[in-house]
């Protein structure tokens, strides 16, 4: 395994983290793994040497932290030697009150994360997106009563537009409080909007780059279709990912990276994340696993390096999105 620092940090995280969205409750989405298939996943990270971890409160309505959280302590070493990463904003339930980035809120949820998680505190505390409903100042003052409580080490953002992170970052500076210190934002391949501001931000400001979805919700592995989505059941069930993808140009970039894996005889998974991790700025990409040779393959990426000629290869059929993936 390699690892490296959180963006301008003393931090050093596994240059592959993983994301347990799949692992929660097939009651809040069909495809995701119940605890008992989920935990070999968790246990065979810690052996590759990964020690970087990401969550939300919102998976599975707290399951997955849950899950996340047994299965460090049964399986891991010591709580100094995993990063630990969840995130606050989606909605908990259905008062007005739990949900978004209040003071009241962001209190609540540490707490309720933190029990979950069986831990005291969280390593990264991230957004989970911008809230347009609270002042930034109240979100950025209540984030940094968390970190001086010792109830997070970092807090970090995700999904939002540049202008909204830059001010957020400028707030924090104005006020004295603590920064945000990495960007977990929507960039692969398939999407790469991402190269227009909030990636020349990031590395402006010394950010961490951890990107979700870095193999398109597994678009890329080139088994969808646009006919009936593809085969497997997240396929079929990832409303989600029917509106991030695609478009008639992410079939041919997904072409290209066939091709590529073809001629050097590995998985379209490591073309992507190796063209990923050979972006400037990036950090870690979280890989959110279902099979275990998606975690292997994952690790073996870190071995791939491509050449200037493939790397223009893969450019050469990307064509402009919308802004997705910020809701």
């Amino acid at each position: 395994m390699q690892y490296t620092r959180l963006g301008s940090t003393g931090l050093k995280v596994s240059s592959i983290c993983l994301g347990t969205m799949t692992y929660g409750s097939k009651s809040w989405r069909e495809w995701v793994l119940e605890e008992p298939e989920s935990r070999p996943f968790i246990q065979r990270a810690l052996e590759l040497g990964i020690n970087f971890f990401d969550t939300a409160d919102m998976y599975s309505v707290g399951v997955s932290e849950q899950i996340l959280g047994r299965a460090l302590k049964d399986f891991g070493p010591s709580r100094d030697r995993v990063v630990i990463a969840t995130k606050v904003f989606n909605p908990m339930g259905d008062d007005p009150n739990q949900r978004g980035l209040s003071r009241k809120h962001i209190m609540h949820a540490i707490d309720d994360s933190l029990q979950r998680l069986g831990t005291d505190y969280v390593d990264l505390y991230q957004t989970h997106r911008f809230d347009y409903e609270t002042p930034i100042e109240e979100t950025i003052e209540a984030l940094n009563e968390v970190v001086k409580m010792g109830k997070a080490l970092y807090i970090g953002a995700s999904s939002m537009y540049s202008w909204q992170f830059a001010k957020m970052l400028y707030k924090a500076d104005e006020m004295g409080c603590a920064r945000f210190v990495s960007m977990q934002n929507h960039y692969n391949l398939v999407y790469r909007e991402e190269e227009r501001e909030m990636l020349p931000l990031c590395r402006e400001e010394g950010i961490g780059v951890i990107p979700w979805s870095p193999l398109a919700r597994g678009f890329v592995m080139g088994n969808r279709r646009s006919e009936d989505y593809g085969d497997t059941v997240r396929a079929k069930t990832d409303a989600y990912a029917h509106g991030l993808y695609y478009q008639q140009s992410d079939f041919k970039v997904v072409d290209r990276i066939t091709e590529i894996a073809r001629m050097r005889g590995i998985s379209n998974a490591q073309v992507a994340l190796a063209w990923l991790r050979q972006q400037p700025g990036i950090t870690a990409p979280i890989v959110g696993v279902s099979k275990m040779h998606h975690l292997d393959d994952a690790v073996a990426a870190l071995d791939v390096h491509l050449d200037e000629s493939e790397l223009k290869a893969l450019d050469e059929p990307y064509q402009p999105h919308k802004v997705l993936g910020h809701s």
